[in-house]
Formats: C-alpha cells, sequence, structure tokens
C-alpha cells in the first residue's frame, strides 16, 4: 500500500506503486491535463515519475512558479532540438533558465543570423505541434558518455567527464533528439505554446576566452499570450528608457576605452549628481549625522585586519610605493572604524553616526560593466553607526524611516525588503551571527514590513537587510541595504568605555540608502525616461525669444527666475521659435518660456510644460511661485 499526502493534508491510498499522472488523474481528468511535473517530497520532479514508497506530493500547473521554470527549460530543448533539424552539423552544449526566459549555446562553423532565428523558431513551433511524448532515462555514466560521443556530441560527453562522482545520469528524448538534463521536463511537447527567440551572441565555452567561441541563442517562454506580449513591451521601454542612449542625447556622461567603467561626467549631470548629493546631506544632518572623509589608499595590512583581503581580494585594485603594498579602497568600512579609534569613547558618545560620500573602486569583470549602472568607480552615499547590542533595533529602525522618506521623495512607493543571512565564507562566532540575524529580524518585524528570507546571501562580515525599488515598468532595482557587524569593530580595535567602567566592543552598522550614486542616477533616468522631475532636472527651463527684439526682456525674465533659485537657460539664438520648441522638446526640459511682443508689453511668459502641454500666458511672479511650489513638493 502507497499513501500519498496532498498539499490540503488529505491522503490517498493506492495498492502499487503510483506515477505523479497517475495521482492526478485519479483527483479528476482536469488536473491530469494541466498537470506539468510534480514535488515529491520537497523534489521536482516529472509527472512519469513513481512513487514506490509513502510520500507527499504536490502536483505542478501552470498556476505554480515552479511551472513557469520547467516550460522555459522544456523550451531550450525544444530549440536544441529545432536547431539539430535545421542545423545537423551543430553541437548542443548547454541550455539554462534565466530569468525571463533561457539560452542554448552551440558549436557552428558559423554564426547564426538573424533570418536562421526564424526559421529556428517556425521549427520550434512544427516540433510543439507535433505533441512528442518527452520520456527520460538513466544511464551509468561510461554508457552516456559514449552515447554522446558516437552521437557526434563532444561537448555532453565532456560536460558528463567533468561532473564530480560516479553516479547515473538522466537523459531526456523527444522522438529523435536526445539531451543531457536533471530535469524534470513538461510531459510533451505540445505543452510549451507561447515562446519567442530573442537574440544570438557569442559566448566562449565554459566562459573560458582560451575555448572555442560558441552561438548563444536567448529566448523567452511564458505561459499565456498575454504575459509574453507584456513582457515585450517591456522590453520595448526598457529600450526607449536606455540611460547610455539617454545619458549622451541629454549630454549627461559619457564612458570612454580609457577609463572602463568610470564616468565622465558632463555639467548637466553634474548638476544632476549635486542636487542628490545636496538632498541627501541635509537629510542626513537633520537626522543626527556627522559628514566625514577617508583617504582612498590604505596599506595592506589595514585591509588584512579588516578580513577584506582574504575575502575580497580578487574586487580589490592594489599598488606599490616605498615597498609597501596598498589598496584602493572598494569599500569605506574600515577607515570610518579608524575616525572611531581616534580618542577614548564613551557610551554617551553612542551612537555615532558617520556619514561620506565615499569614492570607492572595484575591480569589476569588463563584460559586467554597463553603463553607470555597473561601474569600476563610484560613489556611495555611505554612513556607519556605532552603536550599543541595545541600541541596534532602535537605530535599524529609525534608518527603515529614514529610507522610507528618501525613496518617496525620490518617487519609488513600492520598496521590496529581503533579509540575507549568513554565507558560507564569513568572518565572526556563530553567537555574533546568531545576535545579529535575530537583531534584524526583530526590527524588520516591529516596522510590520513584508519581507522575504535570503539564506546565506549577507555579507561575510553580516547579516543585512536589503531595499530594492519597484519602477514603472515593473522593474525590481536593489539599491539601499543595511548590514549588523559585531565582527570589523573587534577586529580593528574599536572600543567605548561602558557605564561601567569597563571597556566594551560597539556594534557597527554598515547603511547606504541609495547605494551607488552612479547607479542610481542610471535608474532616475531610465524611469522616468529622462525627463527628470523639476527638483531634479539640470535645466528646469530655458526662456525663448520670438525675435531679436524681445532679447532684453529674455534676459530680465531669466535673471529673475535664476535669483529665485530656478537653473534657467537662454536660448537667443536667431532660429524660428518652432525650431527652438522641438529641439528643447527633445531636450526634455520642464519648461518651456517664450516671450515675444505681446509678453514684453504685459510684462509676462507664455509657458509650455513639458509634454506639449500649453499653459498659456502668466505673470512672472505667478511662474516663480508655481515653479517653486513644484521644486518644494518634488513631484
Amino acid at each position: 500500500m502507497t499513501v500519498v499526502r496532498l498539499p490540503d493534508g488529505s491522503e490517498r491510498q493506492y495498492e502499487h506503486p503510483v506515477t505523479v499522472l497517475e495521482v492526478a488523474a485519479s483527483i479528476g481528468a482536469g488536473l491530469a491535463r494541466t498537470a506539468l511535473a510534480g514535488k515529491v517530497n520537497d523534489k521536482l520532479v516529472d509527472v512519469s515519475h513513481r512513487i514506490e514508497h509513502d510520500s507527499e506530493l504536490t502536483i505542478i500547473t501552470d498556476k505554480d512558479d515552479e511551472g513557469l521554470e520547467i516550460i522555459r527549460h522544456s523550451c531550450a530543448h525544444l530549440l536544441a532540438h529545432a536547431v539539430k533539424e535545421l542545423f545537423p552539423e551543430a553541437q548542443v552544449t548547454i541550455g539554462p533558465v534565466i530569468e525571463d526566459g533561457y539560452y542554448y549555446d552551440f558549436s557552428y562553423k558559423r554564426p547564426f543570423t538573424v533570418d536562421d532565428l526564424h526559421d529556428i523558431e517556425k521549427r520550434m513551433m512544427e516540433i510543439s505541434k507535433r505533441n512528442l511524448k518527452i520520456e527520460r532515462k538513466v544511464l551509468d555514466r561510461s554508457d552516456a558518455i559514449n552515447f554522446f560521443k558516437n552521437q557526434g556530441e563532444h561537448y555532453k560527453a565532456q560536460i558528463i567527464e567533468s561532473i564530480p562522482g560516479n553516479e547515473d545520469v538522466s537523459l531526456y528524448s523527444q522522438d529523435n533528439f536526445t539531451d543531457l538534463c536533471r530535469g524534470p521536463h513538461v510531459p510533451a511537447t505540445s505543452r510549451i505554446k507561447v515562446f519567442k527567440l530573442m537574440k544570438v551572441a557569442g559566448a566562449y565555452w565554459r566562459g573560458d576566452s582560451n575555448n572555442e567561441m560558441l552561438q548563444r541563442i536567448y529566448g523567452t517562454a511564458w505561459l499565456k499570450k498575454e504575459d509574453q506580449k507584456a513582457y515585450l513591451h517591456r522590453l520595448e521601454e526598457a529600450e526607449k528608457r536606455d540611460h547610455r542612449k539617454l545619458g549622451k542625447q541629454l549630454d549627461l556622461f559619457h564612458i570612454q576605452e580609457e577609463a572602463p567603467g568610470m564616468v565622465f561626467w558632463h555639467p548637466k549631470g553634474w548638476t544632476l549628481w549635486q542636487q542628490i548629493e545636496q538632498y541627501l546631506r541635509k537629510i542626513l544632518d537633520d537626522n543626527g549625522y556627522q559628514e566625514i572623509r577617508t583617504p582612498q589608499v590604505l596599506d595592506k595590512t589595514l585591509w588584512e585586519r579588516s578580513g577584506h583581503w582574504e575575502n575580497f581580494r580578487e574586487n580589490m585594485f592594489t599598488t606599490n610605493a616605498e615597498e609597501r603594498h596598498f589598496a584602493i579602497k572598494p569599500m569605506n568600512c574600515p577607515g570610518h572604524v579608524q575616525i572611531f579609534n581616534q580618542g577614548l569613547r564613551s557610551y554617551r558618545d553612542l551612537p555615532l553616526r558617520l556619514a561620506e560620500f565615499g569614492s570607492c573602486h572595484r575591480n569589476e569583470p569588463s563584460g559586467a560593466l554597463h553603463g553607470v549602472m555597473r561601474v569600476r568607480s563610484f560613489t556611495q552615499d555611505d554612513a556607519h553607526i556605532f552603536c550599543t547590542e541595545e541600541q541596534v533595533q532602535t537605530e535599524v529602525v529609525k534608518f527603515i524611516d529614514l529610507l522610507q522618506i528618501v525613496y518617496s521623495d525620490f518617487g519609488f512607493d513600492q520598496v521590496l525588503v529581503k533579509l540575507s543571512t549568513r554565507p558560507e565564507k564569513r568572518v565572526g562566532s556563530e553567537i555574533q551571527w546568531n545576535k545579529a540575524e535575530a537583531a534584524l529580524e526583530a526590527a524588520l518585524n516591529e516596522k510590520r514590513l513584508d519581507w522575504d528570507l535570503q539564506p546565506g546571501e549577507g555579507a561575510f562580515y553580516g547579516p543585512k537587510i536589503e531595499f530594492s525599488l519597484k519602477d514603472c515598468i515593473g522593474r525590481v532595482w536593489q539599491c539601499g541595504t543595511l548590514q549588523l557587524d559585531f565582527s570589523m569593530p573587534d577586529r580593528l580595535g574599536a572600543e567605548y568605555v561602558a557605564e561601567d567602567n569597563t571597556k566594551h566592543v560597539p556594534v557597527m552598522l554598515h547603511r547606504a540608502i541609495l547605494g551607488s550614486l552612479e547607479r542610481f542616477i542610471g535608474i532616475l533616468i531610465e524611469n522616468h525616461a529622462g525627463a527628470l522631475p523639476l527638483w531634479l532636472s539640470p535645466e528646469q527651463a530655458v526662456v525663448m525669444n520670438i525675435s531679436q527684439g524681445q532679447s532684453d526682456y529674455a534676459h530680465e525674465v531669466a535673471f529673475a527666475l535664476k535669483r529665485n533659485g530656478v537653473r534657467v537657460s537662454l536660448d537667443l539664438r536667431n532660429e524660428k521659435i518652432t525650431y527652438k520648441i522641438r529641439e528643447h522638446s527633445l531636450q526634455k526640459l520642464p519648461y518651456q518660456l517664450i516671450v515675444g511682443d505681446e509678453e514684453v508689453r504685459t510684462r509676462s511668459v507664455s509657458v509650455r510644460k513639458r509634454g506639449g502641454v500649453d499653459l498659456g500666458q502668466m505673470s512672472l511672479d505667478s511662474l516663480i511661485d508655481r515653479i517653486q511650489a513644484e521644486i518644494s513638493a518634488k513631484n
């Protein structure tokens, strides 16, 4: 007798071993038709999997998150099958699921073209309609290696040879196509209906530039046509909002080969930067932070004592001078501890909040660099709070309150929260980690925030809370962090005198709200498609004359605006006003102010708002009041 326990707590008994599909059929024909896979004792399996012992079972359908991943996994095999039918000489390598889709790498004598992708996708649809049964079989490793070698699939043979241990391997077949895979897969090709091939790119075998360049085909797959349509629309929107294109179009910044991963900020871009930095500086001052500045280059021995040399060395730039080894700082925390260590600290000095717009450098792989989003030189809105254990929860709660205000001012109201716990590679005792994780969890619960757990994703020196923003097209950007550290202050000799005159090591909270200012500016540009809110816009208004006769009055208008804190420019070129309007519209200026003879006579301006909205004539005083109110509201 085999007993199968279902998620609702009910049990079903079968006289013989039973497959997942047979269990689904015994529950209902509808469930059997929609079943994609099963989860037996928390392990995903095919619907053909035989349950031979008492087990817990969940039937996976297209309503489950795992269902979409299985569809995409199976679609990668569908892609490989189509490629092999159209290009028999191609060798298949690996084809994993990735965010929003999958890819498959192929070895072929020439690069695949756009026309090839069209033909491959068409063949995938044909194979899907054949309703081929997808079957799993298990082979001894040596038999599997010989099988693929006989098929001419030498990459697959290499993959099996590199798998540690001597366990058998599983293969999946659909008609005459067989692939190496752990599974599970959908039961038949007809279950894969909504998919699209996106692009082809080069990729080295095993990511090593010394190996052959393969052809990587990217695809996406969904459960419903409307989901894929929405995804493709998001991609179109993302393309329009690409901060690299807009950065060039709006003359904000550029990056060049002589400084890979480092940003050249133009006047307009630096104006935007300064608005953000000065806003944050006031926020920090209002909330009890003291701003400091620490050196860019520190001796290797300090990084060894802090633990960075052991745990972060591969990402650090180093240099030598006078037979001493130095590192350019990848983060600010060791320097902040040095400031804390100057002089005798008392419990009365705590909490001590030290903030720095710290310039850091990290040796990111060149292939990972991406505009201002992923760089090697960046500035953090960094701060470290030194406090007692009793003050930790209060400080964490205060930080969360502050962070929510800042995100709201920048227009982000959807904030996702995750708690990341101890990683495998870490410093500090288990007792310290237990206390640190418990303190952060207690603070999140006190704020009654919805949060997810990320086991093993903490920093090497402490657990952390991650705060992510959701932008206007649904993308998620991880920005803020708060990390609780019992270890580094001790390693670097930080102490304070407690109320009982004994010396204690302070707790150190590493915290950032925006993270990298470069990256946050990229997020802002893409979120607003370059049309930044008035308070952040590098140029808030332009004054344009219709003819040279209004030049003097245009100067008066611009001077009055500038005197009232408005960032304004003048356009007195001898061009048609329609040409000027069109050109400044492309620059996404919030306000275009037009002066002609009528405006000179009435001492007014004609106002056009971004998006082509004509606000008509208004007095200069009314305009200034309007602009100042909009800036203050941070709309």
